[in-house]
C-alpha cells in the first residue's frame, strides 16, 4: 500500500471536524514550501490572501465570490491557528455526539458566510472604517457558530479548561464578550465577524428547537453539486460490499444503544431532563 493511499484510508476514517483541522493545517504550512520553492527557482512570490482571502469590498467578492468560503481555511499566525483548531477539536467532539455531520457543516460553513457577510458589510456602512481596506482570514466565525449553537443547547454541559470544570455556557459568553470589547482596539472587522458567526450559532440553535433547519440549504447545495459531478458514471468504476450474518453484532452495541436511549430523552424532554449520571456519560463518550 503506498503512503498515499494509507493517508487517504486514514483521512476518510476522521470525523469531519477532525477533516476540517486536518485541511487547516495543511493550507497553514503550505505556504511555507510554496515560499520557499518559489525562492530557490528565482520565481516572484503569490500573494495568497489576493485570492482566498476575503476584503471588505462589495465589488471585490463579485469577483472572488469563492472568498466568502475560503477565507475560513487561512490563519494568519501559530497562535491564530492554535487557539481556532483547538477549539474546534473539543466543540467538535462534543457536538457530534449530539448531532449529525450535515448539521456540523450547516453550522460551520453558514457561520463563515455570515461572518463574511457582515465584515463585508459592515466596512461598507460603519464610517470608523473609512479608507480601510484589509483582508479577512481565519476560521473564528465558523468556531464560534459551533459554540454558541452547543452552548444554547446545552448550556450546563461543563468541558475540563486547564483542570477545572466550566459550564460551555460561560465560555461562549466569555468569548463573544471579548470580542465585543475589542473593537475598538484591533482587528474590529475580525471581531465583527466572530459575532456574525455567533449569531449564526444562537438563531440556527432558536429554530432547530422549533423543528425549522434554517441551515440545510447548504448541505442540500453540496450534495446536489456532488450528484451532478458524479452523473456519470464510468464502467469501471465498481463497488464492493460485505454481507454480514445474522450472527453478526455491531461493536459496542450495548454502549451504543446507551447513548441512542439518551439523545431520545434529550429529543423529547431536553438536555436537563438528564441526571448527572447521564450528562457524564454522554460526555465521556464524546472524548473517547
Amino acid at each position: 500500500m503506498s503512503v498515499w493511499t494509507s493517508l487517504k484510508i486514514r483521512f476518510n476514517q476522521l470525523t469531519i471536524s477532525e477533516k476540517l483541522i486536518a485541511v487547516m493545517i495543511a493550507l497553514f504550512v503550505l505556504p511555507f514550501f510554496l515560499r520557499t520553492l518559489l525562492f530557490l527557482f528565482n520565481i516572484s512570490s503569490i500573494n495568497i490572501l489576493e485570492w482566498f482571502g476575503l476584503y471588505p469590498s462589495f465589488e471585490s467578492l463579485l469577483i472572488r465570490p469563492w472568498t466568502l468560503i475560503t477565507y475560513g481555511f487561512f490563519h494568519a499566525s501559530l497562535g491564530h491557528i492554535f487557539w481556532n483548531l483547538l477549539l474546534l477539536y473539543f466543540v467538535g467532539r462534543m457536538l457530534l455526539n449530539l448531532f449529525n455531520e450535515r448539521q456540523f457543516i450547516n453550522i460551520f460553513f453558514n457561520g463563515i458566510l455570515v461572518g463574511g457577510v457582515v465584515f463585508v458589510v459592515s466596512y461598507s456602512i460603519f464610517p470608523a472604517f473609512s479608507g480601510q481596506f484589509p483582508p479577512l482570514i481565519g476560521s473564528s466565525a465558523g468556531v464560534m457558530a459551533l459554540l454558541v449553537f452547543l452552548a444554547a443547547y446545552a448550556p450546563y454541559q461543563e468541558i475540563y479548561v486547564w483542570f477545572v470544570r466550566i459550564k460551555i455556557v460561560y465560555i461562549a459568553l466569555f468569548l463573544v464578550l471579548i470580542d465585543v470589547v475589542q473593537i475598538p482596539t484591533n482587528n474590529a472587522g475580525g471581531h465583527l465577524a466572530h459575532l456574525g458567526g455567533a449569531f449564526w450559532g444562537w438563531l440556527y440553535q432558536h429554530q432547530l428547537a422549533k423543528g425549522t433547519d434554517i441551515g440545510r440549504w447548504f448541505s442540500n447545495s453540496c450534495e446536489s453539486v456532488v450528484k451532478w459531478f458524479s452523473s456519470s458514471k464510468t464502467p469501471f468504476k465498481a463497488v464492493y460490499k460485505t454481507k454480514k450474518t445474522k450472527k453478526e453484532a455491531p461493536k459496542s452495541n450495548v454502549h451504543q444503544q446507551k447513548i441512542d436511549a439518551i439523545l431520545d430523552k434529550i429529543s423529547a424532554s431536553g438536555y436537563e431532563s438528564l441526571t448527572q449520571e447521564e450528562k457524564d456519560f454522554l460526555f465521556k463518550s464524546g472524548n473517547q
